[in-house]
């Protein structure tokens, strides 16, 4: 019988050149990737200003040019070697590294598919400098004088030039500038204390000052992702122990198709993490429109010692020590910061950023109208889900005796009528704004009128308010309907008549083992009945005809890889949400002006009152220059 099996081949030790080709791969997939781990080079140099000179969208010149210490004569042939860095010597420096780059891969890599050029000059005489260069060649780099002002100069020529099967994979020169736009875009939002330049075929695209203060940052910004973002966004800064998060989160009603304007750095650097994503995600879970991503630019700021950045080739990814820990104050900070987002703040430009005033302050019709609140009515058959609605909030009024009641729920027809014939006197007699001092005149002004029954017009010290009356009042139920469930002593059970079995993986197993405790929390009971199966004997009560599988499944998931669930909460959350849908007032309701005025002095209290549960807004401003402008008064 002949031998058909070939013989292994000899291991050897990989050509210099090939190894670099192959480390390319991992850190140079474009033209963009090669801009950032130039310009991330620069920053660590120490650089007041970073200029960025593209042709053909990088395939042909990619010149990152900086005024930082630059590079000694002695230390520029290694500066291409592989493995040769200045950023760390030790284990330890690895651990805690707060420099953008420390593998001392980038340059090597980068050499070995393009023609490269550096010259660097450590001193401060302009006359001089040094340059290396290299080809694609081996590691075989020679060292020529050059002169050059203080700073380094790294120029890449004809990327891929070697390795035609990948340039083939370049795509057209529009593209390829976008993504390098959007690498010097993340950069530039890195650090406002640097000045920055970039320029596309000899124009100039961005040219971005240094700034130093919270004005010129936001100027920055508006630059780089469009004055929308900056005028539909908030600013935040909250602390918790060695936790810091600072940064502009998008107001919901300003959000995107596609999640292209969000930005999270850690310790200066940009990242795309799933933890912060998710915290992020749920932050905005009842506020958003369907569909829609939110907008960011966010700097968290920890030890570097508790932050893993060595988890990828790009170090686009990060580990953190305690995940959970960082995802709960990610996730709190951002869901405070948008419970505040309410009209008394002045989120929208056009609305007075002032508190509603007392009653001692306010004129007598002004004080009636922010102190009368909507009562509670019965429900009509018309509205399904008024009737729970209004066991749900008299269970409220037992817990809480003292609350002044202010929702407002269908009437029955009588109430009805008595309404309508309220309106009609309203649109005989319009009412003038009440005289008021208009630093205490409320937010949301007072009501005017209906228009065709969904919408109250009012009149605040800007100009004109319209009040989609069914969204703002399902908010401010859902709202309270929230408050109540967290006043309540934990969740309500109910143990399954037949325990629920479910086929379960090894992981999801040990998930339930290690996290008893934070399940139970949830009002879920779950026992391991074998090896790979799991019996689910209790749910929470508002969630009984809940699909047992799909929830707990989705739970474990999200402990596995977050280390928290917030799937229990968002179940019961959406079924509030329905309940308030249906019991808030509805289309075609004639409302009193009494009434409309309650309902706006309820949006200013309540929180989210911006949107709808469903992430729809609310309500919105036409100052009086819109006006004057659509009707060209003045012109």
């Amino acid at each position: 019988m002949s031998e058909t099996t070939s013989a292994m081949p000899r291991i050897h030790v990989l050509d210099p050149r090939l190894a670099n080709q192959i480390a390319a791969g991992e850190v140079v997939e474009r033209p963009a990737s090669v801009t950032k781990e130039l310009i991330e080079n620069a920053i660590d140099a120490g650089s007041q200003r970073i200029e960025v000179d593209i042709e053909a969208g990088g395939a042909r010149l990619i010149k990152v040019r900086d005024d930082g210490v630059g590079i000694g004569e002695q230390d520029l042939p290694l500066a291409l070697a592989r493995h040769a860095t200045s950023k760390i010597d030790s284990l330890e420096d690895l651990e805690g590294v707060s420099s953008l780059g420390f593998r001392g891969e980038a340059l090597a890599s980068i050499s070995s598919v393009s023609r490269l050029e550096l010259i660097s000059n450590a001193a401060d005489d302009p006359r001089q400098g040094w340059r290396v260069v290299a080809e694609g060649r081996g590691m075989e780099t020679r060292v020529t004088p050059a002169p050059h002002p203080r700073g380094t100069s790294v120029a890449v020529r004809d990327l891929f030039f070697n390795t035609p099967a990948r340039r083939k994979f370049l795509r057209t020169e529009k593209t390829e500038f976008a993504h390098v736009e959007e690498a010097f875009r993340r950069q530039a939002l890195s650090r406002y204390d640097i000045a920055w330049t970039l320029r596309h075929n000899q124009k100039v695209v961005h040219q971005l000052p240094a700034s130093h203060s919270s004005s010129a940052s936001e100027r920055r910004i508006a630059s780089l992702l469009g004055n929308n973002f900056i005028e539909h966004a908030r600013y935040i800064e909250r602390e918790a122990g060695a936790l810091r998060l600072s940064g502009w989160v998008g107001l919901p009603t300003h959000s995107r198709a596609q999640a292209d304007q969000q930005y999270f750095f850690v310790n200066g650097r940009v990242v795309r993490d799933r933890l912060v994503a998710h915290a992020v995600r749920q932050a905005y879970r009842d506020v958003l429109y369907n569909g829609r991503h939110p907008v960011f630019v966010l700097y968290l700021t920890l030890d570097p010692d508790v932050v893993d950045v060595n988890v990828h080739p790009t170090k686009h990814e990060v580990r953190f020590r305690d995940g959970r820990m960082v995802h709960d104050f990610l996730y709190s900070s951002l869901h405070h910061s948008l419970a505040d987002a309410r009209p008394n703040d002045g989120d929208t430009p056009e609305v007075a950023a002032s508190e509603p005033a007392t009653a001692e302050e306010a004129p007598a019709d002004t004080a009636r109208w922010q102190q009368q609140g909507m009562a509670l009515a019965p429900s009509s058959d018309r509205h399904p889900g008024g009737e729970r609605v209004r066991r749900f909030m008299q269970g409220y009024q037992a817990l809480h005796p003292d609350h002044e009641e202010t929702l407002l729920t269908p009437q029955t027809g009588a109430s009805h009528k008595a309404s309508d014939e309220a309106h009609g006197a309203v649109r005989e007699a319009p009412v003038a704004m009440p005289e008021a001092d208009p630093a205490s005149a409320p937010p949301l002004g007072f009501a005017l009128g209906q228009l065709h029954g969904v919408y109250i017009l009012a009149q605040n010290v800007h100009g004109l308010i319209l009040v989609d009356m069914h969204a703002a009042h399902e908010r401010i139920v859902y709202e309270r309907m929230k408050t109540q469930l967290a006043a309540t002593r934990g969740i309500d059970t109910q143990p399954l008549l037949v325990p629920v079995s479910l086929a379960a993986s090894h992981a999801e197993v040990a998930t339930v083992e290690s996290e008893r405790d934070a399940i139970a929390k949830l009002g879920v009971e779950l026992d391991v009945a074998g090896p790979e199966t799991l019996l689910v004997r209790q749910l929470p009560a508002m969630l009984a005809q809940a699909d047992p599988e799909a929830l707990v499944r989705e739970m474990l998931e999200e402990l596995a890889r977050f280390g928290r669930t917030h799937q229990v909460e968002a179940r019961i959350h959406e079924l509030l949400s329905t309940m308030a849908c249906h019991g808030s007032v509805r289309a075609n309701r004639r409302l009193t002006l009494d009434e409309m005025n309650a309902l706006l002095r309820d949006m200013e209290r309540t929180e989210r009152s911006d949107q709808c549960n469903h992430g729809r807004p609310t309500w919105t401003q036409m100052d009086m220059n819109a006006l004057d402008r659509l009707f060209m008064r003045g012109k």
